[in-house]
C-alpha cells in the first residue's frame, strides 16, 4: 500500500474502458452548449423567416386586394354592352407604373376582355363561383367598401388564399375573384391579379445567406465562449482533484476544503471526505491489528525459537527431544488458534462474516457450555449454573462459541468457591403479560377453555449473561476490556491460558447478530450481558382450567 502506488493506478491504461473516447468534461460541455445554441438559434431563424414570408405574402395580398377594389369601381361602372370596349383602355392604365402586376379579366363564358402578358400563365381557380358582390348603389367607395368586406369574410374562412404562377422564370402570386358589373342582371366577370414576388424572393435569399453566416460565426464565438465558461465552471473539480494527490497512505488524515464550493461539487467533497474517513479508521484498524498480531506472535515464535536452540545446543536424549517438539507443538497450536482468532475478527469488523440463521434454545446451548466446563470448574471449586430461557435467531456454533469464551473468562476470573452464573433473561416489556382465550385452535383440532400462561409474542430482546464473583474491574481496564490482545492483569501479559481475544470476538459475534455487549463491575461481581433480538417461541406450557 505505497503512496507511489495511486498515481500509477489512475494513469495505467488497463483501467481505462476499451473502445470509448475520453472527450474532456471541459470538451463535452462546450460541445453540447454549442449544439443547443446552434438549434435555438436555427428554431429561432427559421420562425423569422417564416414570419417575414407570411408578411410578404400579407403584402402581396393587399396589393391584388387594392387592385380587385378598383376592379371592382371600373366594372361597375359598366352600364351598357357598349361600355365592354372600354375595358381593355381601364384596365391597360392600371398598369401603368406598376411592372410587376399581371392583370387577367374574363366573363363567366370564359372569354378574355383583358390580359397582361404576365397574366396569360395564370391558372383558373378550381372552386365554384359564389354569389358575385353587388355594386351596390354604383358608388365606387361603396363597392370597394363590400368588397374588402367579402376579401376578409372569405379569408377568415379560408377561402381567399393567394394563387402562384410563374412566367419567364418570374414568380406571380395573387388572387383571383368573380365580381359583379353594372351590366344589366349585374353580369359577373372573374378578375385574376398577380404580383410579382422577385423582390421578395431576393430579399429571402438574402435573409437566409445572412442568417446562415451569421450561425457559422455564432456557432464559433459560442464555441470559445462555451470553452471558457466550462473550464471557470470546473475550476473547483480542478482544485478538488489538486487537493486529492495530497491524499497518500501516510496522510490519510487530510481532508478536502467545502463549504465555498457550489452545491453540486460541495456534496461531492462531502461524500469524498466520508470516503476518507472510513479509509482512514479501515487502514488504522489494519494498522492496528498488524501491530498486535506482530506483537502477539513474536513471544509464541520467540518461545519456539529459544527451545529449539536450547534443545540442539547439545546431545539430548530422545525423551529431551520429544519435550522440545511437544512445547513447540503447544505454541504452534497457540499460533494457529490466534491465527484463526484473528481472520474472524478481520472478516466480522468488515462485514464478511455473516451468521447462518436458525432458531436456537439458549438454554440447551448453555447447559452444554456447562458441562463443557464443569471439570475445570470442578477443580478450581467453582459452581456452573444456568437459569432462564429463551430463543433467538442466529449461528448456534458461533453463539457457542461467544458463550464459550464469556464463560472462560469468568472461570479464569473468578474467586475459588464461588460461583458463575449463565442467566438468560427476556428484557422487561410491556407486552409480557398472560394472554388468556376461550378457545385453542389447532389445525384439525380444537381445545375449548385454554389458557395460555406465557405470552405467544416474547419481548423483542434476551439478554445473554455471565456472572462471577471475584476482583472488581476498573473503569480503565473495562472500557478497553473488549479489544484486541487486551489483558486487564498485567500479570497475565504473558499467560498462555488466552491471547486477549476472546472478549473480542464475542463482542464480534454479538454485532454480526444485530445485538449488542456490556459489562458491569460493582462490590466483586461482574457480569457480562450480551442482548440479542429475540425469536417468538410460541406457548411454553398449556394448562386447561
Amino acid at each position: 500500500m505505497s503512496a507511489s502506488a495511486s498515481p500509477a493506478a489512475g494513469n495505467d491504461p488497463r483501467l481505462r474502458p476499451a473502445g470509448r473516447s475520453r472527450l474532456s468534461l471541459t470538451l463535452r460541455l462546450t460541445l453540447l452548449f454549442v449544439l443547443a445554441s446552434s438549434l435555438v438559434l436555427l428554431a429561432l431563424g427559421q420562425l423569422i423567416g417564416r414570419s417575414v414570408e407570411h408578411h410578404f405574402i400579407d403584402l402581396d395580398r393587399d396589393t391584388a386586394e387594392g387592385k380587385l377594389a378598383t376592379s371592382a369601381a371600373i366594372l361597375g361602372a359598366l352600364r351598357s354592352p357598349t361600355d365592354l370596349d372600354r375595358i381593355g383602355r381601364d384596365f391597360e392604365s392600371m398598369l401603368i407604373g406598376h411592372d410587376g402586376l399581371a392583370i387577367r379579366v374574363q366573363d363567366g363564358s370564359g372569354r378574355v376582355w383583358f390580359s397582361s402578358p404576365a397574366a396569360e400563365a395564370a391558372p383558373s381557380a378550381a372552386r365554384p363561383a359564389g354569389p358575385p358582390a353587388a355594386a351596390s348603389s354604383g358608388n365606387p367607395h361603396d363597392s370597394v367598401h363590400d368588397l374588402k368586406h367579402d376579401s376578409a369574410h372569405a379569408a377568415n374562412h379560408g377561402a381567399s388564399l393567394p394563387i402562384a404562377w410563374v412566367h419567364d422564370g418570374r414568380t406571380f402570386r395573387g388572387l383571383e375573384r368573380e365580381l359583379a358589373s353594372g351590366l344589366p342582371e349585374g353580369r359577373p366577370f372573374r378578375v385574376t391579379i398577380g404580383v410579382d414576388t422577385a423582390h421578395h424572393d431576393h430579399y429571402m435569399v438574402s435573409f437566409r445567406r445572412t442568417l446562415w453566416s451569421f450561425m457559422a460565426i455564432a456557432m464559433v464565438i459560442m464555441g470559445a465562449l462555451g470553452w471558457i465558461v466550462a473550464r471557470s465552471g470546473l475550476s473547483p473539480l480542478r482544485r478538488l482533484g489538486k487537493e486529492a494527490e495530497s491524499v497518500t497512505a501516510a496522510r490519510l488524515d487530510r481532508r478536502l476544503t467545502a463549504g465555498d464550493l457550489p452545491v453540486e461539487v460541495d456534496e461531492l467533497a462531502n461524500t469524498l471526505n466520508e470516503m476518507l474517513a472510513r479509509l482512514e479508521d479501515s487502514f488504522r484498524r489494519l494498522s492496528e491489528l498488524s501491530s498486535d498480531l506482530a506483537h502477539e506472535l513474536r513471544t509464541p515464535i520467540a518461545n519456539m525459537m529459544t527451545q529449539t536452540q536450547v534443545g540442539l545446543s547439545q546431545a539430548r536424549s530422545a525423551e529431551s527431544y520429544r519435550d522440545v517438539l511437544a512445547g513447540n507443538a503447544e505454541e504452534l497450536e497457540r499460533l494457529a488458534r490466534m491465527v484463526s482468532d484473528m481472520l474472524f475478527l478481520a472478516k466480522s469488523e468488515h462485514g464478511l462474516a455473516q451468521p447462518d440463521r436458525h432458531p436456537v434454545d439458549l438454554q440447551p446451548l448453555a447447559r452444554q457450555v456447562v458441562s463443557f466446563y464443569e471439570a475445570l470448574a470442578s477443580e478450581r471449586g467453582l459452581a456452573l449454573n444456568v437459569q432462564g430461557d429463551g430463543r433467538v435467531e442466529g449461528d448456534r456454533d458461533l453463539l457457542l462459541r461467544a458463550l464459550t469464551n464469556l464463560v472462560s473468562n469468568a472461570i479464569r476470573h473468578a474467586a475459588p468457591g464461588s460461583e458463575v452464573l449463565i442467566g438468560i433473561d427476556d428484557l422487561p416489556s410491556d407486552s409480557a403479560a398472560d394472554l388468556a382465550v376461550p378457545d385453542l385452535v389447532v389445525p384439525g383440532l380444537v381445545v375449548p377453555g385454554l389458557v395460555l400462561r406465557r405470552p405467544l409474542v416474547r419481548s423483542p430482546l434476551v439478554r445473554l449473561r455471565v456472572r462471577n464473583t471475584g476482583d472488581t474491574i476498573p473503569p480503565e481496564v473495562k472500557a478497553r476490556m473488549f479489544d484486541r490482545f487486551f489483558r486487564g492483569d498485567s500479570s497475565r501479559q504473558h499467560d498462555t491460558e488466552g491471547a486477549g481475544l476472546g472478549l473480542a470476538i464475542a463482542r464480534s459475534i454479538a454485532r454480526i447478530h444485530g445485538g449488542s455487549i456490556d459489562a458491569h463491575s460493582e462490590d466483586g461481581v461482574t457480569e457480562v450481558c450480551i442482548d440479542l433480538p429475540a425469536t417468538p417461541m410460541g406457548p411454553r406450557s398449556l394448562r386447561r382450567d
